[in-house]
């Protein structure tokens, strides 16, 4: 899967200029500084012509006085020179500070918004871009940016300047002269435009190769478990160099088009320095020019050139950055399709019913549909099982009650309904996520712990409640004897992804953590699927203590859970087909009795009166 859909066509040909400016109005805090760094910059660029204006003083005023040499002048000159190179060396100091300052108070804050951007938006747009893309573009992007704009962007603020007081100062010596220095440059001129096109175009692959190699060795190392299992270790390894090959090449070819600027750049700079020397000459020997003025002239086409030589390598990491920087801004231009409403309503106090109101869903345009003209209502603090075939929509229930995902057709709401009606009830679409995710707490399959401690953790369902309480919360689960075997107590650290603890293991502190959340609906991706007997034991009792008095949504993978429900919904196909008690369903003609049936054979149970 690649990242390149994200880039639009039209964000491609987009500009740099037109690029540059809209990244600037999202970073007001590197506008604020721009101002004082351009005086600093430009007291540096005017501070470089001072020496070849007193080396014209010196040579035609100081040393060729007409009578004798004018040492007490060029005493003078001298110090006037030493001052002023002092004056501009603390001026690039002080740009140099303010720059690096300004650009990396506007990159945190562009990478803040970038990250915080990436998490607003749907779980179905984040599946269908790779992990490591969206990572790159807050990481590596914004970092070539924050080079160049420190790099690139102090040399090409004191360049700038430099060839304009350079060509300035050159007229008022030569007129001729600088015409001929300029006509010089003209052809580079014109190309210019074609090699910042070229640059645009291999950079912004290079980018997007950079975010292919991230993917492909994330997801390689967090893989890395299933590659041991399988052997598939050379597989792996020839996905990755791939992906490095074609990054290899992608630089390679935007290197060639970085040399074809720096080599056309060195061929008209020697053209221009050798016929400055032949006319300069030829004006000499005539007499339109001093020698001071000729050698000053020298002096200060070599600060005309320089600015041009090294703008192959500005232009080099200003297209580099603009590729990153396009797409770190269509990450941030790119609209959240579940977004938090403004003005966004509070959900009713109380306990919560749930009803989908002919709510059908697709994955994509023209998919077939994941869940189809479902409605029902669910009561306040009943324990609903969901069962059904794989791919049959029942994780779909999960996203769109928790509002992962909004329905493509009808309306999912949740709050008080009275005597199955609507009143109370609140669309999703229209509850505020501070108050959504209070309320409504999701326990996913995988059950998800950050590189922290089991308290630490479990916090995340309820931040600042004390080591105690985290304890407390186990106990009350049943779980008091588990905790009360790791090592730290609560203070064990889980590693990162929870990978020290085993998977049922990271299910508990996961369900700890729901449960200290103390929501009112809560929505279950049953994880007892996966775990040994004493472990889905300990699980069992845990869940049961946290469902207790609360709306349940469980996805039932197993159907000891369904047993245990309170009522059972049987999706196949996206519909819902069966519903009631599982004695009702047990013992009717249908899907959930061939189901169980199957279930008990594959578990090796027995038939059990309920």
């Amino acid at each position: 899967m690649s990242d390149e859909p994200l880039l639009t066509a039209d964000r491609r040909s987009e500009s740099a200029t037109a690029t540059l400016r809209r990244g600037l109005r999202m970073m007001p805090e590197f506008r604020q500084g721009l101002p004082a760094t351009f005086a600093l910059a430009l007291v540096a660029t005017a501070g470089r012509v001072v020496v070849p204006i007193a080396v014209q003083q010196t040579l035609d005023n100081g040393l060729n006085a007409p009578g004798g040499p004018d040492i007490p002048l060029v005493r003078e000159l001298v110090a006037v020179c030493a001052l002023v190179v002092l004056v501009t060396s603390v001026a690039v100091y002080r740009m140099n500070v303010r720059l690096f300052r300004t650009t990396e108070t506007a990159l945190a804050g562009l990478r803040v918004r970038a990250f915080r951007h990436v998490h607003d938006l749907s779980v179905l747009h984040q599946q269908g871009q790779r992990r490591g893309s969206l990572v790159s573009r807050v990481t590596s992007d914004v970092d070539q940016l924050s080079v160049f704009m420190q790099w690139g962007g102090v040399l090409g603020l004191v360049s700038l300047g430099q060839l304009v007081v350079a060509t300035v100062v050159m007229a008022f010596y030569s007129w001729q002269l600088t015409l001929l220095v300029l006509v010089c440059f003209i052809p580079l001129a014109v190309l210019v435009k074609y090699f910042a096109r070229r640059l645009a175009e291999v950079y912004g692959v290079v980018r997007e190769r950079v975010g292919d190699v991230l993917g492909a060795v994330s997801e390689s190392v967090i893989g890395a478990p299933t590659v041991r299992a399988y052997g598939v270790r050379a597989r792996t390894a020839a996905r990755i160099d791939r992906a490095i090959d074609r990054h290899y090449e992608a630089s390679v070819h935007a290197q060639k088009v970085t040399a074809a600027v720096y080599v056309s750049g060195e061929f008209v700079a020697a053209l221009a320095n050798a016929a400055v020397v032949v006319v300069g000459v030829l004006l000499g020997i005539a007499g339109d020019i001093s020698a001071g003025t000729l050698v000053a002239f020298l002096f200060l086409v070599t600060l005309f050139v320089a600015p041009v030589q090294t703008a192959s390598e500005v232009l080099n990491e200003a297209q580099n950055a603009v590729a990153g920087f396009r797409r770190v801004l269509d990450v941030l231009d790119t609209e959240p399709d579940v977004q938090d409403p403004e003005d966004g309503r509070a959900l009713p106090d109380g306990p919560l019913d749930v009803r989908f109101d002919h709510v059908g869903f697709a994955y994509a345009e023209g998919a077939r549909k994941a869940l189809d003209d479902v409605d029902l209502t669910i009561p306040a603090r009943t324990r609903v099982a969901i069962v059904g075939e794989t791919g049959s929509g029942k994780t779909t229930f999960a996203k769109l009650v928790t509002r992962l995902m909004d329905p493509t057709e009808g309306r999912v709401l949740v709050g008080n309904g009275r005597d199955g009606g609507a009143t109370g009830m609140v669309p999703l679409t229209e509850v505020a996520f501070a108050s959504l995710r209070e309320r409504v707490v999701m326990v996913p399959q995988d059950g998800f712990l950050f590189d922290a401690s089991v308290a630490a953790n479990v916090r995340y369902g309820r931040p600042g409640i004390s080591d105690a309480e985290v304890a407390a919360a186990f106990v009350e689960l049943g779980l008091g004897d588990w905790l009360a075997g790791l090592p730290d107590g609560v203070d064990t650290p889980v590693g990162q992804r929870g990978e020290s603890l085993s998977a049922g293991e990271r299910q508990l502190v996961a369900v700890a953590r729901a449960y200290v959340a103390d929501p009112d609906l809560l929505v279950l991706d049953e994880a007892t699927s996966a775990v040994d007997p004493a472990t889905e034991m300990r699980l069992t009792r845990a869940l049961d203590a946290l469902t207790d008095g609360r709306t349940t949504l469980t996805i039932a993978h197993r159907l000891s859970t369904a047993e245990r429900a309170d009522e059972v919904l049987v999706v196949d196909a996206g519909r819902v087909v069966q519903r009631g008690t599982h004695d009702q369903l047990v013992d009717a003609d249908g899907p959930y009795a061939r189901l169980h049936a199957s279930w008990r054979r594959s578990s090796g149970r027995q038939a059990e009166p309920v």
